[in-house]
């Protein structure tokens, strides 16, 4: 079973296949997916709203004329298109044709921005579900064990004796539940 992550982006491949080939309902798919993050991007370099739906929508004009130059082989999907929505806002940036509330370039640089980054963003989102998926993949009183105790802050003396095991015990399957997490991570990695 492919991690959602995965799915997701063999499902965007395929769009951009579709849309590549003249699929109209292929960039409402891919749209869908991606104007989240690629505003996001949009929003980050300009500064402004408007601007950064102007630029999106640049994005995705330019994507409908030009979906056949994107290459599988040399980038994910959501990746290509990052760069793609990176590099129209930041022409906007360069071309001056801002509204006058945004700065320039030159101006912005310096600026420190604390956000995270959008592949930051989609390697966490990854990660997490590949987290989860690991988890789910535990026998049950290992996984509650695990869930109370990391994602409830629940100490291994609660789960001793709210399960009525003892202390050692649940230590030792918390330790063995965790090295099966770590080897299942791993694998995936």
């Amino acid at each position: 079973m492919k991690p959602a992550s995965a799915a997701a982006r063999e499902r965007l491949k395929a769009a951009m296949a579709r849309l590549a080939s003249g699929d109209r309902g292929a960039l409402e798919e891919i749209y869908r997916a991606t104007s989240a993050k690629l505003f996001g991007i949009c929003l980050r370099i300009l500064g402004d709203e408007k601007e950064a739906e102007d630029a999106l929508q640049d994005v995705y004009i330019n994507l409908w004329r030009r979906a056949d130059r994107y290459d599988p082989g040399r980038a994910s999907p959501i990746a290509w298109l990052a760069t793609f929505a990176r590099n129209r806002a930041v022409d906007r940036l360069r071309s001056g044709k801002l509204r006058q509330a945004s700065v320039g370039e030159e101006e912005a640089a310096p600026i420190a921005d604390a956000s995270p980054l959008a592949e930051d963003l989609l390697i966490d989102a990854e990660r997490e579900a590949r987290v989860h998926q690991c988890i789910e993949k535990l026998e049950d009183e290992p996984r509650s064990a695990i869930r109370s105790a990391f994602f409830e802050g629940r100490t291994y003396a609660d789960l001793a004796e709210s399960s009525g095991t003892p202390l050692g015990t649940m230590k030792s399957r918390i330790r063995r539940a965790l090295a099966r997490l770590k080897t299942c991570l791993e694998k995936g990695e």
